[in-house]
Parts: structure tokens; sequence; C-alpha cells
């Protein structure tokens, strides 16, 4: 009686075992490619490793790194090597023109489009595929020089309510790499932080958009999938820089499904407008929150 007493302790805790691991959410795959066929950026490595090590301590997400576009197919690749149909998100901290077939192009957009799968775009992510136009659809912009090269970077969080966005002061400056966009429109996504245009010099030759909206993050839908984008991340230093790492998680949640956020296009607030249409210089954002 005492053997199988025993015995049937143990099998209801195994039992419970199974039935606690089996309810546990199993991890979300993302897939970092960190390919770069221009300018070589010394953080790409850094922030690969960066974003595996917080999938893995934060059970979220299981990480799988490549430097090369082969896993971006549907295509049974040889042996035990991953496609696309293997992962919830595609992050890209890429640069320059990859090489990938128009099977794997297509491959890529309907992943996101159609499968309702994410991406996120890191920095040099938007001087990937210049002469790809429905890849700059996707992203949501395209680069068009970085005016102030690295630079303090006066910054505004625009949406402190997005996932990862809460650990930023409302204004504050990080040195860092901000890239200007083209083929970018605030009214095709939800900015979540911009430059301080009143904080910027903009008599730099390099200046080119006469709305002066620069924005630093956003995020967008594709067809069914979710698309988040930021320029922070060139200095290498940055990606252990808490604040960076928690914006970036919050991301890669929103992008996996795992969070939801509000992304309405929202037009440019308050005294920036007055800059973007008249010129004027800024009012800090302390005097923009004031009641009038």
């Amino acid at each position: 009686m005492l053997r199988m007493a025993l015995l049937l302790i143990l099998l209801g805790v195994c039992s419970g075992r199974c039935v606690a691991q089996s309810g546990a959410p199993s991890m979300k795959r993302l897939l970092i490619i960190g390919e770069e066929k221009g300018y070589r950026h010394e953080a790409v490595s850094h922030a690969a490793a960066t974003i595996e090590r917080l999938g893995r301590e934060s059970g979220l997400w299981s990480t799988t790194i490549r430097t090369d576009t082969e896993a971006l197919t549907k295509k049974k690749l040889e042996y035990n090597a991953k496609n696309l149909n293997d992962f919830d998100a595609a992050l890209f901290y890429t640069g320059g023109e990859l090489e990938m077939t128009a099977e794997q192009k297509a491959a890529l957009l309907s992943f996101v489009h159609d499968d309702g799968k994410g991406f996120i775009g890191v920095h040099s992510a938007a001087i990937t595929f210049a002469d790809w136009p429905e890849y700059r659809e996707m992203i949501g912009g395209f680069y068009d020089e970085h005016p102030w090269v690295t630079f303090d970077a006066p910054i505004v969080v625009e949406d402190a309510n997005f996932p990862g966005m809460q650990q930023w002061p409302r204004e504050f400056v990080l040195q860092d790499e901000i890239y200007q966009m083209r083929d970018w429109s605030r009214k095709m996504c939800a900015v979540l932080m911009r430059l301080d245009t009143g904080k910027t010099d903009l008599k730099n030759p390099q200046v080119h958009r006469k709305d002066l909206d620069f924005a630093v993050a956003w995020a967008k839908m594709y067809g069914k999938g979710r698309v988040y984008y930021s320029t922070l991340g060139h200095v290498e230093q940055n990606w252990d820089d808490p604040r960076l790492q928690a914006m970036y998680v919050g991301a890669i949640k929103w992008a996996m499904g795992l969070v939801d956020a509000d992304i309405t296009p929202r037009p440019l607030p308050g005294h920036a407008a007055d800059v973007q249409n008249h010129g004027l210089k800024s009012k800090p954002v302390s005097e923009e929150l004031r009641p009038q």
C-alpha cells in the first residue's frame, strides 16, 4: 500500500508538471539579419548579441542570428536550416544591396503583409535595398543623408504609451546618428520619437526636408503585419543603455503581437508645427504642454 501511495504521489507530481509545462506559453522566434553590403556598422554584432540575450533572459523569444540572406525564403532548406516559416518576426540591422532572389523578396514581403508576422528595422535597415520600392513601402521610408552625423541628438518622445517608450524622459539628449528620411510621411505611420528641431542645426546644407519633420522612431502596419523602425543604434555603446534595450524589447514584443498599441497617425504636435510651417523657433516642450 505504501509503495502504491508513493507511486500515485509521483504520478500526480509528474502530471502537475506536465500540465504546467504544457500550459506555459511557448517562446516566440526572432530572426536577426546582420548582413551589410555598404558601410559596415561596428554596432551590428553587439546589437544582435544584446537582442538575443534580452529575449533569452526575458523568456519571450529565442533568436537565430544570420549574416546572410539564406533564411529569407519560404522554400525548404537543406539539413536543419530554418526559413521564414519558422519565425514570428524578422529584425534587420542591414545595409546596402543584399543578395536576394525574386522568390526571396516576395517571401519576405508576404511574411509580413500576408502572414501577419513582424518586422523591426534598426538604423541602417533604412539604407538597405535602395532599388526595391516595395521594401521601402514596407519599412516606411528611406535614408536621405545624416546631416549631423553622430551628435548629441535632442529627442522628443511623442508617444510615451507605446511599448518600450515609458523609460525615456519626455525630452532627452542621446549621442547617436539620426537619419533624414525621404519617401516618408507621418501620415502613414505613428511617430514615436522625433528630433527637437528647435535645438537642431537646420542650416546644415544636407537638410533636405522642407517640412523639418525628422522622425527617430515609428510604427506602422504593412498589410496584416506590424512594422517598427528606429534610427537609434549606430553607436555601439548605446546598446548597453537599459533605456535603448527596453525600447527594442518593447518594439519586438509589439511586432510579435505580444502587446498592442494605438498606432493611429498623428499630425506634428504643437509648436513643432509652427517651426515646420513658418520657420519659427519652437518653444520648449514644457511650454507646449501648458494650457493656453
